[in-house]
């Protein structure tokens, strides 16, 4: 691979063209600093459609990609199952890659991906929008502010009815589980950002309502080190009517992060401060795709690093042992 030029838009191939990879796409062709140079599929037709939509060449693959385009960096949209191989290819050809949640199924997978990165001098960093949401930003802040107090109780939710009969998603050998892996690899990390390392776990599973091989309902409560608690809902079989998916409560008052605005109230006073517009998903994707950008240019940090991303994996691997044995369980490095 040709190594990037200096103060010349990063070349930026995209693999997977499935359902988020619009996102993807969509925030590339906004963003100044990076310029889309391919796209690939194992399904060429797949391919095809989005090259034509974008303007660029299509690849039957990646290794195809990274021969033609010669990209400085990847966007892996693919399945997890593919994470470990794509990346660790990828890699091994100098390429910088930003790889869609969940990272990979097991520990072992996501600790070699790591050590890949660290042995080819480049970046790998897994894509967690949620930690790019400007709301969630500022909740972490106040939290730090100790304006709410000391912090007792965190409560998320992400439940909302999808038909999830002929999605990868649902298919354990290509996911590794169901909403639990899904949408909890998100709950795992908003706790993680907001409150550090998770200490232990008690993951259960709610009544099987579509017919599916895996999970669609999952309840999960965890514990931080200062023994801060976090109860988490996942469906894909239920829609709650609630317009905040965070809810977060202090000695001193309470928090809430919502879809279209989130706000605060201190335990002395009656009224709620407003503040943030909300969940952006463009936004937020754009922001983590700017944060890539600075990290291969040395011009800024990964908001999320390699050990956030490995624990990530390691947390849900502890949630599938505590569902499958009832009980609590210790996340342990």
């Amino acid at each position: 691979m040709s190594a990037h030029v200096p103060n010349t838009p990063l070349k930026v191939g995209l693999v997977g063209c499935g359902r988020i990879s619009q996102v993807h796409l969509q925030t590339i062709a906004k963003e100044p600093r990076v310029k889309l140079v391919g796209v690939a599929d194992t399904d060429l037709r797949a391919a095809k459609a989005a090259g034509e939509s974008f303007g660029v060449p299509a690849f039957e693959g990646m290794d195809a990609l990274l021969q033609a385009a010669t990209p400085d960096a990847v966007i892996l949209c693919t399945p997890p199952s593919t994470h470990r191989a794509l990346t660790e290819t990828a890699l091994a050809a100098g390429v910088h890659v930003l790889c869609e949640k969940p990272l990979t199924l097991c520990v072992d997978d996501a600790v070699a991906m790591v050590q890949a990165a660290t042995k080819a001098r480049r970046h790998l960093m897994m894509a967690s929008k949620f930690r790019y949401v400007q709301d969630i930003i500022h909740a972490k802040g106040m939290i730090a502010s100790g304006i709410l107090g000391e912090i007792i109780l965190y409560e998320n939710e992400f439940c909302s009815h999808v038909d999830m009969k002929n999605r990868w998603n649902a298919t354990r050998e290509i996911g590794g589980g169901g909403v639990l892996i899904d949408n909890g690899s998100h709950s795992v990390d908003i706790f993680r950002y907001l409150f550090g390392p998770v200490q232990s776990l008690q993951a259960t599973t709610g009544k099987q309502w579509q017919n599916i091989q895996v999970e669609d309902t999952c309840h999960l409560h965890l514990r931080s080190a200062d023994n801060t608690y976090g109860s988490v809902d996942l469906s894909w079989s239920i829609h709650k009517e609630d317009p905040y998916f965070i809810h977060i409560f202090g000695t001193a008052g309470m928090l809430q992060v919502g879809w279209k605005g989130s706000r605060y109230r201190q335990s002395e006073k009656m009224d709620w401060v407003l503040f943030g517009t909300g969940y952006d998903k463009f936004r937020a994707v754009g922001s983590q795709l700017s944060n890539f950008a600075d990290a291969i240019t040395g011009e800024g940090t990964p908001l999320i690093a390699a050990e956030d991303a490995i624990e990530s994996v390691r947390v849900i691997q502890t949630a599938y042992l505590a569902a499958e044995k009832n009980g609590w369980y210790k996340v342990n490095a």
